[in-house]
């Protein structure tokens, strides 16, 4: 597999001479075009790549981070959702992956989930809300191992630069284009007017079909590198059935919520993702395609019967298409090895199961939202915003009243002083919550036994006592 991926990283590194060598033409040609001779169009090549070198470090130093923002994803830990983080840690230990990516969730009901980060060592994996309500865990381990896939096949690295190369593409073209509606290309330039006319043919037509070309270029890596990680996720799991039916979920979720799929996703965002939420038929697949037609995806992992190694990933692959998937290298003898396939795992109660998926993904919204949770002992959980005047909140099934759980004033030194340091004493072995002074909601996860924390509010400490 490492000459897989070594194979990977050196086809990406050439997608990416081409782009480049793409970027920098069209850049001399709207140069050229713009001044109308040969030294507007040097300029303009030395301007395209300025722009591109801009733009390559903003996303190599924080374009995850900025990636993640875009699409509303928030950082969480173990105590939040354990399942989630379980299946994490096993896929990075059965791929070798050796540092376990942070883990975002997302507030989306769309189920999904894509990866993103600069280097393995520094990655993260994000899945939305609907994704832990609906996947039960051998599918959002299938979903966790494709993700992780991309991140051990250096996939998040070229994902990163080749956005950054088709948009500063885009960019240039849209530049020129609004320049020539405004008149910019026939004002401007002291060259000839017959040299400048060549040049802005030539700006014309690359403004239109250079973006479409490196769109190709990059949905089509794109696509085989779907297919490496659908393997990649067989052979970590070894229960391919998994991966097909969490593919099958999210597809058929997509289909049935088309306009909140386009008005939710970000069209930048939307090609990460382990099924492009715009990319909506599970059949078609188009030149512009980020991702292989689902349905096709589906059935190569289904018809994995024998094994979940390599050979089998890609004889499921010819039994399907016809053809091959998979470098030699992966499936050359010795290297190919079948793995035999686990059996499912067996739920002890499936509905009492999907409630707790739906009951862990809304707490993590609400703690997000920061809500105040109270247990009652009848098995309800009131929530409460933050801030409010109400002293207590009965519950509306048993009626019985409780209070506002808020922190304590420490007595202050003296009484020009006003107190600086809180108190909470814990309620119960759970997920605590409670009010600050200032009136900010505090969650505390069930790892905390006690402690001190600071409200970024008022500032003020606040001591959490068993």
């Amino acid at each position: 597999m490492w000459e897989a991926i070594q194979s990977n990283i050196r086809r990406s590194r050439a997608i990416v001479v081409v782009m480049a060598m793409l970027l920098v033409v069209m850049g001399a040609l709207v140069g050229g075009a713009w001044i109308g001779n040969l030294e507007g169009a040097l300029v303009g090549a030395v301007a395209a790549l300025m722009l591109w070198l801009i733009l390559l470090l903003v996303s190599m130093s924080g374009g995850d981070q900025l990636i993640l923002m875009s699409a509303g994803a928030k950082r969480i830990e173990k105590e939040d959702a354990p399942l989630l983080w379980n299946v994490v840690e096993e896929m990075t230990i059965a791929s070798g992956l050796g540092t376990m990516p942070s883990v975002y969730v997302i507030d989306n009901d769309m189920p999904n989930a894509f990866a993103t980060g600069r280097k393995p060592e520094k990655s993260a994996v994000a899945v939305t809300t609907g994704l832990l309500r609906r996947l039960n865990r051998d599918e959002l381990q299938g979903v966790v191992a494709h993700e992780i896939a991309h991140i051990k096949n250096y996939d998040i690295r070229f994902l990163t630069t080749a956005t950054v190369m088709v948009g500063a593409i885009v960019i240039i073209a849209d530049i020129f284009l609004r320049s020539l509606w405004y008149g910019g290309g026939r004002r401007r330039g002291g060259g000839k007017g017959e040299g400048q006319a060549i040049f802005l043919i030539l700006a014309l037509v690359m403004a239109i079909l250079a973006p479409l070309f490196a769109n190709m270029l990059y949905y089509a890596v794109s696509r085989k590198r779907e297919y490496l990680a659908d393997a990649s996720a067989a052979r970590y799991t070894r229960y391919p059935p998994g991966l097909a039916s969490a593919l099958r979920k999210i597809s058929g979720s997509a289909q049935g919520q088309r306009k909140q799929t386009k008005q939710s996703t970000a069209r930048a965002l939307a090609p990460m993702y382990i099924v492009n939420p715009l990319q909506l038929s599970a059949r078609g697949g188009s030149l512009f395609s980020t991702h292989p037609p689902t349905e096709k995806r589906i059935a190569v992992l289904e018809a994995m019967s024998g094994g979940a190694g390599w050979l089998d990933y890609e004889n499921a692959f010819k039994e399907v298409t016809g053809k091959g998937c998979l470098p030699s290298s992966v499936t050359r003898a010795g290297a190919g090895e079948t793995v035999a396939m686990r059996e499912a795992s067996v739920e002890a109660d499936p509905k009492q199961s999907a409630v707790e998926r739906a009951r862990v993904a809304t707490d993590i919204l609400d703690r997000f939202a920061g809500m105040l949770l109270i247990p009652c002992l009848c098995g309800v959980r009131i929530k409460a915003p933050a801030g409010a005047r109400h002293q207590s909140l009965k519950c509306p099934k048993c009626g019985r009243s409780h209070a506002i759980p808020r922190a304590g004033e420490q007595p202050a030194e003296s009484a020009a002083e006003a107190p600086k340091t809180l108190t909470h004493k814990r309620q119960g072995t759970g997920w605590d919550s409670f009010e600050c002074a200032c009136g900010r909601a505090h969650q505390i996860s069930p790892a905390m036994k006690s402690g001190r924390i600071t409200c970024p509010r008022c500032k003020r400490k606040i001591e959490i006592t068993a």
